[in-house]
């Protein structure tokens, strides 16, 4: 999920880069990931419950409890990454629907797609401290992936894939490996489980404080900037943001409450320091 200051010179600039991406790609230096269809491992005999458990290893090697990631680790041991990004690159559900006969199915394969090229990103341009404005722009729009055989950004897989769907819930399980992104689950998104799965994860996002601030002295409540990013979403199924939160929470916030968003925070989310593991 990525947000860019929406002011004229900014929109300006936007269309400008991405009118020229390959010219720029060229001129800044910068890789495209674009894998083949062809560079995949065979298909024919892979089903995508193998590659959720995949996808499920390299969560649970390299994801602690607390959705951070062990960026170190993971550069030295990113086979099982490298074969998920691959598998995505040759098989999504326009390219295999037999592979996706519900909704849930496909859903929960663009969830986990997202979250592993997200993390592939990051490894593969060296693991940033944090995303500043350009770095934005160069990650989410120019740089390209391939999913199913096609090219595209993560912010064209969100916007023109994901979000269409219609679950404002996805918001709380895509992850772009910030700070300030719902926590990374350490189990794959499944299709007979995705409901279940999408309101855990939603539960869990307005469940913490600094996602659902609540000041009862000044009568406003502080949400996350997600909500700010994605807010025609989140009215297509509740009459406001607070009575959305609400759906979720445990402790209902005041309806009548002023409502203001946090700063996101673009840092990467990574293990840090010594001592860190998958079970802290």
């Amino acid at each position: 999920m990525v947000r860019i200051d929406a002011s004229w010179q900014s929109r300006t600039i936007i269309r400008l880069i991405c009118a020229h991406t390959g010219r720029l790609a060229v001129a800044l230096g910068l890789t495209s990931m674009l894998l083949s269809p062809s560079a995949a491992s065979p298909l024919e005999n892979r089903r995508i419950e193998a590659w959720q458990a995949e996808w499920t290893q390299v969560l649970q090697r390299h994801v602690d409890a607390r959705g951070r990631v062990d960026f170190s680790g993971l550069a030295n041991d990113r086979a099982g990454l490298d074969e998920a990004v691959k598998f995505v690159a040759a098989v999504d559900p326009a390219s295999a629907p037999a592979l996706f006969p519900t909704a849930e199915a496909r859903l929960a394969y663009y969830i986990d797609a997202y979250n592993a090229l997200a993390m592939y990103g990051v490894v593969d341009t060296g693991v940033p401290e944090r995303f500043d404005w350009f770095g934005r722009i160069r990650f989410f729009y120019l740089r390209k992936f391939v999913v199913g055989g096609r090219s595209i950004s993560l912010y064209s897989l969100e916007n023109d894939v994901i979000r269409p769907i219609g679950d404002p819930r996805v918001h709380f399980a895509l992850n772009c490996m910030s700070v300030s992104c719902p926590r990374l689950p350490r189990t794959a998104y499944t299709a007979d489980g995705l409901d279940r799965e999408l309101d855990t994860a939603a539960r869990e996002f307005v469940g913490e404080d600094r996602n659902v601030h609540v000041d009862r002295e000044t009568r406003t409540v502080t949400l996350s900037a997600i909500f700010d990013f994605y807010t025609k979403d989140f009215l297509a199924k509740a009459p406001s943001l607070i009575a959305y939160v609400n759906h979720y929470r445990a402790v209902a916030v005041p309806a009548d409450y002023k409502v203001r968003f946090a700063d996101y925070d673009w840092t990467i989310n990574k293990q840090r320091g010594i001592g860190h593991s998958a079970s802290d």
